[in-house]
């Protein structure tokens, strides 16, 4: 089974993938199964009573059968077909639920592994692409963890139908059956390869799809409306859709134009054997007395035997392309984790109180990067410290506190928690150590008790006022109309607020305040703070990490004057060490872009 779009052979052939998913239904929904064992035998028998019913009446005409009879056997199929049309109705109703049911369990594990994996595979090319793959593969009820279902229940209809054909037409002759078989399988065969022309062309297709969504997002988005008036990107937008769409309208016609000869060569087909079927049965009644039921049954079951030799073929091909994005879900779920979780050794929370942090001659390197963002680092973070990290942009600042969060390990060297190395550590036990405000914020479409204290139940109230207290957001909470309950956000609530991003740098504060771990890392926390603001922050700053360790980031070089040492990193190395005044006296690159801000600030007063 080989991927196309990949390029490469998927992990997990059509049998272990199909294997799978009967294994999924089995453990989380049973019925799956069940329902769609007896909706295949259901459908089969519906057709068989269908092509029997004619023939079977016709027949009675025959024999002269007294009406009694005739009516008989008319109301036993009637009421057999009503009971299992009713019957296949029902269960295709109720079947769809536990579906449903087995798709969201597959979207459920997705999702915690994605919220779970280990944060260098977020950076990684091929781990987002196997993702979004995964993502497809379960986006609807016409996506491949639960169109399956329905692939399975149609080809177990079709192989029941073409034992049920086939032994009706053993009756007839062997050479009638091969004949139907080798018609139905050059059809399809040739309609196969004519209509794949769209899959292999569907990197093509897929691209304008891609465009014309993002063209419509970006129409529609409120996030770009301002942008789209001020320059007047209306009509450049609408340009790019219809320019766009010309584009797809060319591709599918083109499609189509491939398509039609798919049709041409099945009439030819048809013709062939419908032409060969009627010409042995005239042949049969004019020499071997067939009688008129007889050649309406058999003509019947020539026809409805291409249609299951075709079903089985149809089904299996969409079968092998389900199967194919089932692959992709599974190698997702099973993409490796560069770091310890569950079978790391555990840390116990809260038990932890005094934290050393040591860079031991760490190097970090980017994957794909031509060089080192950080080089040969050699760092202690004492317990109850206040370290500042500050460097122009680029000089490796937010990557060092990623290294000492343990969100990254380190390309060479090692991060040690009171000497111990961090990676034999159950990575969640160790980001339990650590409060953070990182520059990227994860508001929550929730109240603003629940984005401080980051839980549903169980919220300590009196602590959410103080840590909002301690940020310098409590006047605005308490002039909302709900308070701690009003919504942050109006895209799920109507009566929800928006803060400013000052104010939600804040609310971010108060969370990570409201963890009160050892650890507080602050990157860029008052970047969306006036001064008068930042300057409030600043002076709760000791309040707010009393008995904690501390990170610092800033490029205001004023902010650092609280902290207890403060480093400065250029060229990926720590260029210069100490306080603010004894780096000041050094004269170096902190005394230089000290003086510039500083010069700056005078000029702007």
């Amino acid at each position: 089974m080989k991927d196309d779009k990949a390029g490469k052979k998927p992990r997990y052939n059509l049998w272990q993938n199909t294997g799978y998913m009967i294994g999924m239904a089995w453990r989380y929904q049973k019925s799956v199964l069940w329902i769609g064992l007896a909706m295949a035998a259901a459908a089969a028998g519906q057709n068989v009573a269908e092509l029997l019913i004619a023939p079977m009446v016709l027949e009675k005409i025959e024999k002269g059968a007294p009406l009694s009879q005739l009516l008989l056997v008319i109301a036993l199929f009637t009421g057999l077909l009503f009971l299992l049309m009713g019957l296949n109705a029902y269960l295709d109703t109720n079947n769809l639920w536990g579906r449903i049911f087995v798709r969201t369990k597959i979207i459920g594990e997705i999702n915690l592994k994605r919220d779970t994996t280990s944060y260098p595979n977020t950076l990684d090319a091929d781990y987002q692409n196997a993702y979004q793959k995964s993502k497809d593969a379960t986006g609807g009820n016409n996506r491949a963890t639960e169109a399956i279902w329905t692939t399975l229940t149609a080809l177990l209809t079709n192989l029941m139908g073409f034992a049920a054909y086939l032994v009706m037409l053993s009756g007839l002759s062997v050479w009638a059956a091969v004949l139907v078989t080798l018609t139905a399988v050059a059809g399809y065969l040739v309609n196969k390869r004519i209509n794949s022309w769209g899959y292999r062309h569907r990197e093509e297709g897929e691209r304008y799809d891609k465009r014309i969504t993002y063209l419509e997002k970006i129409a529609l988005s409120r996030g770009y409306a301002k942008d789209i008036r001020i320059f007047g990107l209306g009509g450049w937008i609408s340009d790019l859709w219809q320019d766009t769409m010309r584009l797809l309208r060319a591709f599918l016609l083109k499609r189509e134009r491939v398509y039609i000869w798919a049709n041409i060569v099945d009439l030819a087909l048809t013709f062939l054997r419908s032409g060969a079927a009627y010409a042995y049965l005239i042949w049969l009644a004019l020499n071997h007395g067939l009688s008129t039921s007889q050649f309406l049954l058999y003509f019947a079951a020539i026809g409805g035997f291409t249609q299951w030799v075709t079903g089985i073929l149809s089904q299996l091909s969409t079968l092998h392309q389900q199967c194919l994005d089932i692959s992709a879900v599974r190698e997702y779920l099973e993409w490796p984790e560069p770091f310890k979780f569950a079978d790391g050794k555990p840390l116990p929370r809260g038990e932890v109180k005094q934290c050393e942090l040591t860079l031991e001659d760490v190097s970090y390197r980017y994957p794909e990067a031509q060089k080192d963002t950080l080089s040969h680092i050699n760092l202690t973070l004492h317990p109850g410290e206040k370290l500042a990290i500050v460097g122009l942009n680029g000089a490796g600042k937010t990557t060092l506190v990623k290294l000492l969060c343990g969100f990254l390990d380190p390309t060479s060297g090692r991060v040690l928690l009171n000497g111990q190395d961090i990676r034999q550590y159950n990575r969640d036990d160790y980001y339990a150590l650590f409060s953070a405000v990182f520059q990227d914020f994860s508001v929550m479409e929730d109240s603003a008790a629940v984005n401080v204290a980051q839980r549903v139940n169980g919220i300590d109230v009196p602590r959410v006022w103080r840590c909002l207290e301690q940020a310098g957001l409590k006047e605005k909470i308490e002039s909302l109309p709900k308070g701690l309950d009003t919504p942050i956000g109006r895209l799920i609530f109507e009566d929800g607020v928006e803060l400013s991003g000052g104010q939600t740098q804040r609310l971010m504060l108060a969370r990570a305040l409201y963890k009160d771990a050892p650890i507080l890392a602050l990157d860029e926390p008052t970047a969306a703070l006036d001064p008068i603001a930042e300057r409030d922050i600043y002076e709760k700053y000791n309040d707010m990490t009393a008995g904690k360790s501390s990170l610092f980031i800033s490029h205001r070089l004023a902010s650092t004057r609280f902290c207890n040492r403060i480093i400065y990193l250029a060229d990926g190395r720590i260029a210069e060490e100490g306080t603010h005044e004894a780096l000041l006296k050094k004269n170096g690159g902190y005394a230089e872009l000290f003086h510039v801000q500083s010069k700056y600030y005078q000029e702007e007063a």
